[in-house]
């Protein structure tokens, strides 16, 4: 397909592909823009069930105006392959950002807030996604975008097969034999073959907020049949068992989605996007604690702003002034034609030791105390 042309559209490069078609990258030689092409290759266009979701996914995307999902711009053919005509998109999937980590929390609310808004907007229309994963949902520098309508159903529509809520050919096995892809991300009503509807989409989107916060997924197994029972008999983990950070109120948003009967989880996607917004506009100080690495410069800066205050404490301790004490003048009559030859204070400032020899005699100086309350003459 590349360097073929689609009507207006000149295809470039291949992008990807997926259970419902092949993705290019191409040019409109008519508003000279950028755009992403789905193409329904011919030798697949008489598979009923290919078509059928093609078309699905073109009448879900074209009854949703949204800026947290994917614009769909026209729906074509041409030379026997159905395609359709989508903005084209900047930036990485959520799956692929995962294979880093664990987001940040504060970020993983975010992108959780704007798939929670685009899903409340799909389900007011009577669109159920049926397919939410880190691999639809698409990291823009404007903001989330979810993708992939291929699996919707709507409202009206009959239940489809139980076959098709379990598309084996779209999982993938690693070397250790865990299977990862959409069935990690299925309700346990989906897996039973029973109906589905937007509460399903709420479990999916649990699944992937437990992953975005933990970088763990929340079920595992070694095996399809493994995964399966652990989705439909057992909790996950405690996300504050992994990731110690999380805050209790985030906890408790998501094992309310992840509740196997569908009557107790969130019974839509807008009271999940409230809760979620009030923890995300509460903002680190409040309700996300986190741990930040401080700085070398800072831990100087920090140090010596100590050292400042400690050292002004301590000045202010020793420094400080005495008060001031009223200045006392007094006179302490002596007899005639003597000299006083010491004066000592006693340490209490109450008293005095006042040494005079007697006059014309070698005898020794006669000793006299004097009460100072007794004998002072203020002046």
């Amino acid at each position: 397909m590349i360097g073929k042309t689609l009507g207006p559209f000149r295809i470039t490069e291949k992008l990807g592909e997926g259970g419902t078609g092949e993705v290019y990258k191409a040019r409109d030689t008519r508003l000279d823009r950028t755009v992403a092409i789905k193409v329904l290759p011919a030798a697949v266009a008489n598979d009923a069930d290919l078509r059928s979701r093609f078309e699905r996914e073109a009448r879900s995307i074209s009854a949703l105006n949204h800026p947290n999902i994917c614009t769909l711009y026209e729906y074509d053919s041409s030379e026997g392959n159905d395609f359709l005509v989508l903005e084209y998109i900047e930036g990485e999937t959520l799956a692929s950002r995962l294979d880093r980590g664990a987001l940040k929390l504060e970020e993983a609310l975010r992108i959780a807030v704007q798939i929670a808004d685009a899903l409340d907007a799909a389900h007011r229309r009577g669109i159920t996604h049926r397919d939410l994963k880190p691999g639809n949902i698409m990291l823009t520098k404007a903001g989330a975008k979810l993708l992939d309508f291929g699996l919707a159903k709507f409202r009206a529509e009959v239940s489809l097969s139980k076959g098709e809520f379990l598309p084996a050919r779209t999982l993938t096995v690693t070397t250790q034999g865990t299977i990862l892809g959409t069935l990690q991300y299925m309700a346990p009503e989906q897996l039973e073959g029973k109906d589905v509807d937007a509460r399903s989409d709420i479990f999916a989107l649990g699944l992937v907020i437990y992953e975005m916060v933990t970088g763990r997924k929340a079920f595992d197994g070694k095996s399809e049949a493994s995964l399966i029972a652990a989705i439909l008999e057992r909790d996950p983990a405690p996300m504050t068992e992994r990731q110690p950070l999380t805050p209790p109120s985030l906890e408790r948003v998501v094992r309310a989605c992840l509740a196997k009967d569908p009557d107790e989880r969130w019974q839509s996607a807008a009271d999940i996007r409230r809760e979620l917004d009030w923890l995300h506009e509460a903002g680190t100080a409040t309700a996300i604690p986190s741990v930040r690495r401080v700085s070398k410069r800072e831990r100087v800066v920090w140090g010596g702003a100590v050292f400042l205050l400690l050292a002004a404490l301590i000045a202010s301790v020793f420094l400080r002034k005495s008060p001031e004490l009223p200045q006392v003048s007094f006179e302490i009559p002596l007899p005639p034609q003597t000299t006083l030859t010491s004066l000592s204070i006693s340490p209490d400032g109450r008293r005095f030791l006042l040494t005079t020899p007697l006059p014309e005699t070698s005898a020794p100086p006669i000793r006299v105390m004097l009460n100072w309350t007794a004998r002072l003459k203020n002046k």
